[in-house]
């Protein structure tokens, strides 16, 4: 039985997993058996599946709980999976995001953050914002070991090869995916300019992916699959861009596009952003960062619709990726056709 088709049950844990989560017991001093895991689906994401997974600890009446990311089936087109669990252990050795405890065949298990993972209303909270922008800015000065050059336009350019293999005529023809590699390449050069600031973006702003430790008014930024080097107004406007989601409800594929935050909101959050201890940013500055991620939209727009995509033909997480994707080319297509 796999565990991609049916997910993970108390009854179905893979063995290697289930060796792991006995050793995490052991070592934590919990006398447990295999019967002792009590296993949790956690909604909202859309590139694995995630568990929360708890047994009774030595304390009583007390549980210790871990949380383990089930590698989505075919998502390695997207990302190598190496490069990015060195990047999940260096930024965990550095304070950020959850502990790694173990890995297993088919993915890993990591420290459980006893935090609030966000809303989608979250992101409209002022505080929550201005602290997300802080902790963003914070995030883009990182120095990640490994390459620093942008990677957004290249990896566009893979995923329109790869997403062209899978598709019909009629959804290529649909998506105009024989044109959008000659859209990418126009956007690289209107956008890549000299002056603009790279630094390690997380890629993937989804409120799923931000939490709020609420005894201490401080945001984690937690998963990095998507995380690399880019430009960091592409970042930004990829944050922008998810406050159109939201994940839980019943038709968690629809965007809203009158969600879209307005000028103000976007000036305010990068105020935010820009402002530091010794820095108080301009307001020619402020302008200057909100245009520019406001260019980035659509360059936002074809990586998560090329994403949608290939994810409709790899991916069996319960979401209608392909809605998705034409949601996403759609908003592409009105602003470059007018």
């Amino acid at each position: 039985m796999g565990v991609k088709a049916h997910g993970l049950t108390e009854g179905s844990l893979p063995p290697d997993l289930q060796e792991i989560l006995l050793s995490l017991a052991s070592k934590w001093g919990d006398d447990v058996g295999r019967s002792s895991f009590k296993v949790f689906p956690m909604k909202g994401a859309m590139t694995n599946e995630v568990y929360r997974i708890s047994w009774p600890s030595k304390v009583k009446d007390n549980h210790r709980t871990v949380l383990v990311r089930v590698y989505g089936e075919g998502v390695e087109v997207f990302f190598n999976r190496d490069e990015e669990v060195r990047t999940f252990n260096w930024l965990s050795m550095h304070g950020y995001g959850p502990k790694l405890l173990g890995q297993f065949s088919e993915g890993r298990v990591e420290e459980f953050i006893n935090a609030k993972t966000l809303s989608a209303a979250d992101l409209r909270d002022p505080e929550i914002s201005a602290l997300i922008a802080a902790k963003l800015r914070e995030f883009h000065k990182l120095d990640v070991p490994g390459p620093k050059s942008v990677t957004l336009w290249d990896r566009m350019r893979n995923w329109v090869s790869k997403a062209k293999s899978l598709s019909s005529p009629e959804h290529a023809k649909e998506f105009r995916l024989d044109s959008i590699e000659n859209e990418i390449n126009m956007l690289e050069k209107e956008l890549s300019q000299d002056n603009q600031e790279i630094g390690f973006c997380h890629n993937d702003l989804q409120y799923g992916n931000i939490m709020f430790d609420e005894k201490r008014r401080s945001i984690i930024i937690i998963d990095y699959e998507y995380a690399s080097y880019n430009p960091v107004a592409y970042d930004l406007a990829n944050h922008f861009c998810e406050m159109v989601a939201n994940y839980h409800t019943d038709t968690p594929h629809v965007l809203d596009y009158d969600k879209y935050p307005a000028l103000e909101e976007r000036q305010r959050f990068i105020h935010h952003y820009l402002t530091s201890a010794d820095h108080q940013p301009s307001d020619a500055e402020v302008n200057r960062f909100t245009e520019d991620a406001q260019k980035y939209t659509l360059a936002n727009h074809l990586f998560w619709g090329l994403w949608g995509i290939i994810s409709a033909h790899v991916n069996n997480i319960d979401f209608d990726y392909m809605e998705y994707a034409r949601q996403r080319f759609h908003q592409y297509w009105k602003v470059v056709d007018g």
